[in-house]
């Protein structure tokens, strides 16, 4: 797997604020630092799965990750289930990297 850019302690933000929302089953983590392809200050594009989430989960979950823990990227955090866009859905299959499942978490 091509380096994300983020670090250990990045990812391990992630996933502590994903153990917080327990209508999140699993996180793939797409677009150009799935790929590979990003710059240093590139945003981080998550798909979240489970099938209690919305809107609020998903806001609530982005303003966590960008507003109350110390990273320092912008997140752009999807709906799986929700996505109406074929092509962006068969990018998240294709090269999206799982960085949380729930139930691997023991959750």
């Amino acid at each position: 797997m091509k380096s994300s850019g983020l670090r250990d302690t990045d990812l391990a933000c992630i996933f502590k604020a994903a153990t917080g929302f327990p209508e999140i089953e699993r996180i793939l983590l797409f677009g150009s630092r799935a790929l590979g392809t990003h710059r240093k200050w590139s945003d981080v594009d998550l798909a979240i799965f489970g099938s209690a989430v919305d809107l609020d989960v998903v806001a609530n979950f982005k303003f966590q990750l960008e507003e109350e823990l110390p990273l320092p990227y912008f997140f752009d955090v999807v709906n799986y289930q929700k996505l109406n866009n074929p092509a962006l859905k068969e990018h998240i299959d294709q090269y999206g990297k799982e960085i949380y499942n729930k139930r691997e978490a023991g959750f």
